[in-house]
C-alpha cells in the first residue's frame, strides 16, 4: 500500500448539556482525545454529530470552536447539509473562512431524486461553494444512492469536489467507485462509513474510513492506519476481528448515536450523553450491555 493515501476521520459527536446546548467544555477534551489518539481528521456536524438537530447559529459556534482547536494539526471537515440550497452554501463558506479543509453535504433526503437531478444538485453546490467539497452518500437516510457514474461525472467536471464517504453496509458500491472513478481522479478520495470497512475499502485502492467507533478508541482506528500504511497484514488481521468484537455497541439500540454518546461518558470522554430530541435514552439494560462490551475489548489489552 505504498503511496497509498489511507486515513481514519471521526465523525465527531457533539456533546451537549443535560439541558439542550453544545457543551463545549467537552468538545474540546473529545478533539483533544482525537488528536492526541492519533486519528487523521474530524468530521464535525456528520450524521452521528446530529447535524439535523442544530440551528445556523449553533453550526456556526461549533465549526469555529472546533476549527479554534484543530485547524494545523489534523484535518477538519465541517458537515453542512440543510434542505435549504442558500443554508448550505451560507453554512459552508463560514465553515471554509474559519479554516475547514472541506465541507460534506449529504443529498436532499425525504424525497427521491433521480441520477441527474442528483448531479445537477452536486453541480450548482461546487460551482456556489468556494472551497473543497465531499459528496455523502447514505442511502439509508436518503432512501436513495449516489450512483458511481454520478460520482464520475462530478470528480471530472468539479476539481473541487474532492472524495465521498459511502456509507453503505456492504462494500459493493464503494468497489465501484473505486473502480470508476480512480481511474479519472486518482486524487479523489473514498471514504467508507463504517468501521468494518476499512480494510476492504484500503485493499480495492480506497483511502479508509470515516466511521463512529473512532470517538472511543481513536489509538485503535489510526493504529489500523499505521498497519494498513506499512503493509502489516497481520496486525491488520488482528485490528479487524476487535472492530467486529466492538460493532456490536451500534446494535444496542437505535438510532445507535445516543449509545455511541452513552459509552463515551461511561469512559468520561464527555460529561453527559444527551442527544437531540427524539433520540432515546440508554436504558439500564443498555448501560450494561454497553459495558459489557467495552470491558471484553479492553480486557484483551490489545493496546
Amino acid at each position: 500500500m505504498k503511496d497509498q493515501t489511507i486515513h481514519y476521520i471521526t465523525p465527531a459527536v457533539t456533546p451537549m448539556l443535560p439541558d439542550g446546548p453544545i457543551d463545549f467544555a467537552s468538545c474540546e477534551r473529545l478533539y483533544r482525545h482525537l488528536m492526541d489518539g492519533g486519528v487523521d481528521g474530524i468530521l464535525v456536524l456528520g450524521s452521528i454529530g446530529e447535524f439535523f438537530g442544530f440551528t445556523m447559529e449553533q453550526k456556526k459556534a461549533l465549526i469555529s470552536f472546533a476549527a479554534d482547536m484543530v485547524k494545523g494539526k489534523i484535518r477538519l471537515i465541517a458537515g453542512t447539509t440543510s434542505m435549504v440550497f442558500d443554508e448550505i452554501v451560507e453554512l459552508s463558506d463560514y465553515a471554509l473562512e474559519r479554516g475547514a479543509d472541506g465541507v460534506m453535504v449529504i443529498p436532499p433526503y425525504y424525497f427521491h431524486f433521480t441520477d441527474e437531478s442528483v448531479y445537477e444538485y452536486y453541480d450548482r453546490l461546487a460551482q456556489a461553494i468556494h472551497g473543497n467539497l465531499y459528496l455523502y452518500n447514505f442511502p439509508d437516510r436518503t432512501g436513495y444512492e449516489i450512483a458511481p457514474q454520478v460520482v464520475r461525472r462530478l470528480a471530472e467536471n468539479h476539481a473541487n469536489i474532492v472524495g465521498i464517504k459511502d456509507t453503505i453496509s456492504g462494500v459493493d458500491h464503494t468497489r465501484e467507485l473505486i473502480k470508476q472513478v480512480k481511474p479519472v481522479r486518482p486524487d479523489f478520495l473514498i471514504y467508507s462509513g463504517f468501521d468494518d470497512n476499512f480494510a476492504h475499502n484500503v485493499m480495492c485502492g480506497g483511502n479508509g474510513c470515516i466511521s463512529g467507533l473512532s470517538n472511543l478508541y481513536p489509538e485503535l482506528t489510526s493504529a489500523w492506519v499505521r498497519a494498513a500504511r506499512d503493509g502489516r497484514f497481520d496486525r491488520m488481521q488482528e485490528i479487524q476481528q476487535a472492530i467486529d468484537r466492538l460493532m456490536d455497541i451500534y446494535a444496542v439500540g437505535k438510532p445507535f448515536v445516543p449509545f455511541i454518546k452513552e459509552a463515551m461518558a461511561m469512559k468520561g470522554i464527555i460529561d453527559h450523553p444527551t442527544a437531540t430530541r427524539p433520540m432515546p435514552a440508554a436504558s439500564p439494560e443498555q448501560r450494561e450491555q454497553l459495558k459489557k462490551i467495552m470491558e471484553r475489548h479492553e480486557c484483551r489489552q490489545l493496546f
